[in-house]
């Protein structure tokens, strides 16, 4: 069954300004539907098998975006900053009426596994404590990592301010001078990783998430680059298995 929707609500959600910009657009005759110019907000269409034309633009209607992104060092994981680039300066044009964001945050100077999306309520389930979203980073830690360490991470780490870190699961690769590391937390606390190496005093010097929730990063992925994800990547992440 088809579903049909207010045309002044779709232009709204697609990132063409606000109420009072979609309005002016659709009484200035600038949107076509189906050949037809419509001058009324509260005109009904079906926004995935109409034909819908803005501008003398056809635009393809999806409410929802899912991007996986392989964020680069340097760039912060917000949709602006006075100063900074962000991720949302990574994307083409194609993209930015759709006014995603970044699902959580990865430091300026981690890399790694990000997704963005318009979908907030996804967003919110991935990010609740309750949920307990597992997400997993290659760790480059300045000391020597042995398996007393996996039975602290087991236990939970207090940080330096009184916090006990929830039990996590950590992956010696190669131990070593610079011990090489997997971790998989449930908890997204400021700087969590970073601290939790802190206080086995021990220094964090790389960081990237590989994996959130069922999803991990696409190896093909170059730093800064990105790509949508494939339909049974959406459904796993809003199983979160």
């Amino acid at each position: 069954m088809s579903k049909f929707e207010r045309l002044d609500k779709i232009l709204s959600h697609m990132g063409y300004g606000s109420r009072k910009d979609v309005k002016r657009i659709i009484k200035e005759g600038r949107v076509l539907i189906n050949g037809e110019a419509i001058d009324k907000n509260d005109y009904k269409i079906d926004p995935y098998n109409d034909s819908i034309v803005v501008d003398g633009i056809e635009i393809e209607y999806r409410k929802y975006i899912y991007i996986m992104m392989n964020k680069p060092k340097g760039v912060i994981s917000s949709t602006f900053d006075p100063i900074n680039r962000t991720v949302i300066d990574l994307l083409e044009d194609e993209y930015l009426s759709f006014n995603l964001f970044p699902a959580g945050r990865l430091d300026k100077d981690t890399e790694g596994l990000l997704i963005l999306t318009n979908d907030g309520k996804l967003v919110h389930e991935l990010l609740s404590p309750k949920k307990g979203v597992d997400k997993t980073y290659y760790v480059e830690v300045e000391g020597f990592v042995d398996e007393k360490h996996i039975i602290q991470f087991q236990e939970g780490l207090i940080l330096e301010d009184g916090y006990k870190t929830l039990p996590s699961r950590l992956k010696i690769l190669e131990p070593g001078f610079i011990s090489k590391v997997e971790l998989t937390i449930k908890e997204g606390k400021f700087h969590q990783v970073k601290r939790m190496f802190k206080a086995l005093n021990m220094e964090v010097v790389y960081l990237k998430r590989i994996k959130f929730g069922p999803i991990e990063l696409d190896k093909s992925l170059k730093l800064g680059q990105y790509r949508e994800l494939i339909e049974e990547e959406i459904k796993l992440l809003k199983e979160k298995k």
